[in-house]
């Protein structure tokens, strides 16, 4: 297949790319390389692509619509998975613009390319943080999600909107992907997990809101690239929903909503306890209120996922947090403290 990837130098564009390298498939990938966080993590996750022939790399913005154009022309995709985008929570309270110009904007080049192209499956990637202000749990992909509690969800819903449009008006196969708290190597330092994990190494206090009383579905990275290498290859048909479990399939267009998360929610003293045994330290914990937009708790319904592809994401918290902080001390070259918490 012949798949253009947005995101690639980013934590899930990248390890989805590197799979579907692995599998023989042809990938173009686009990513702006911004500064968000550390640029260099960025060039080390692009150097692992690079070493194949069938990957090329364009640097350019999502909102620059001449750029992708050529990018888009160049490699004609069959299939485009579109994971680039500003993400984080806490840094859209004070950046909202930003959101909306890469998030809506870009969102939307990559939506109208992939109509110019007539690719046979799009898929979009949005968040959990889609269901807002919702608190009937487990979050299941026909929930109403009426009420976003920040601009980056506001973003991401928007994307939504305007995917369901165009895959109404020019059938496009369309399938947007709701993430749930993802983690493990190579993942993003603005994320609690490796800030957690950074600062524990560092013999630094961590920040933990609501005090603690947090639950999240931590999904493992290598399980969401798997489901979503598996959902490429299931397109959403037009007036065809499955019939074992409810269908989020639009009644007038082939477009899908299908969440991707562990469906098992952890409580967040239990993740920086994996944090602690693996590292070997203590957390000094500054318990902190609420944070702005933030919710108490996610919990993914992942029987849609399950149904339409077979498969189920199964790594858990102790599986998954080793594995990361083997990473994190490896790049890092950070040495083995031998203390107990």
């Amino acid at each position: 297949m012949k798949i253009i990837v947005t995101g690639t130098a980013g934590f899930i564009g990248n390890n989805l790319a590197l799979r579907l390298l692995k599998d023989g498939h042809e990938v173009s990938g686009i990513d702006a390389v911004t500064d968000y966080y550390d640029v260099q993590l960025k060039r080390d996750r692009l150097a692992r692509l690079e070493a194949f022939d069938t990957y090329i790399n364009h640097e350019i913005r999502l909102e620059d619509m001449d750029a992708m154009q050529s990018a888009f022309d160049e490699f004609e995709p069959d299939y485009v998975v579109h994971l680039a985008g500003q993400a984080g929570v806490r840094y859209s309270l004070n950046h909202p613009r930003t959101y909306v110009d890469t998030n809506v904007m870009g969102g939307f080049n990559v939506i109208e390319l992939s109509k110019q192209h007539k690719v046979k499956h799009l898929i979009i990637a949005s968040t959990s943080s889609a269901y807002g202000a919702n608190d009937v749990y487990p979050f299941k992909e026909n929930d109403r999600a009426a009420f976003p509690l920040t601009i980056y969800a506001a973003t991401k819903q928007a994307s939504e909107l305007i995917a369901h449009s165009h895959s109404h008006l020019f059938d496009i196969p369309t399938t947007i992907l709701r993430f749930f708290t993802v983690y493990g190597p190579w993942g993003r330092p603005d994320m609690a997990f490796f800030m957690f994990t950074k600062a524990i190494f560092e013999n630094q206090s961590i920040d933990v809101f609501n005090h603690g009383k947090m639950m999240r579905d931590f999904t493992y990275v290598d399980d969401l690239t798997k489901a979503i290498n598996l959902l490429i290859k299931t397109p959403p048909v037009k007036g065809q929903p499955v019939t074992d479990v409810e269908d989020s399939l639009s009644p007038v267009a082939p477009y899908r909503i299908v969440n991707i998360g562990n469906a098992n929610p952890v409580q967040l003293m239990d993740f920086i306890q994996e944090i602690e045994k693996n590292v070997g330290v203590s957390a000094k914990m500054n318990m902190m209120d609420m944070q702005p937009g933030d919710v108490t708790k996610t919990f993914a319904n992942a029987d849609l996922l399950q149904s339409l592809t077979g498969y189920k994401p199964s790594v858990d918290v102790e599986e998954g947090v080793k594995a990361f902080v083997d990473w994190y001390r490896e790049y890092y070259s950070v040495g083995l403290n031998t203390a107990q918490p």
